[in-house]
């Protein structure tokens, strides 16, 4: 499983110390990302393209 397919959410490996951080998941078609602090809140879903020109600005 490569980093793109993972279903599960996770935080960056730098932002481990911080509880107020946003968490993100990969779904087919989209990228999840949701507030840490609250994980039953609502989540916002991105199409992977917005996602890559998001991360390459």
């Amino acid at each position: 499983m490569n980093r793109t397919d993972r279903t599960d959410w996770f935080k960056s490996s730098r932002s481990a110390e911080n509880p107020a951080c946003v968490e993100v998941r990969f779904v087919p078609d989209a990228i999840d990302v949701r507030d840490s602090k609250n994980p039953t809140g609502p989540v916002l879903s991105f199409p992977r393209s917005a996602w890559t020109k998001f991360l390459n600005r």
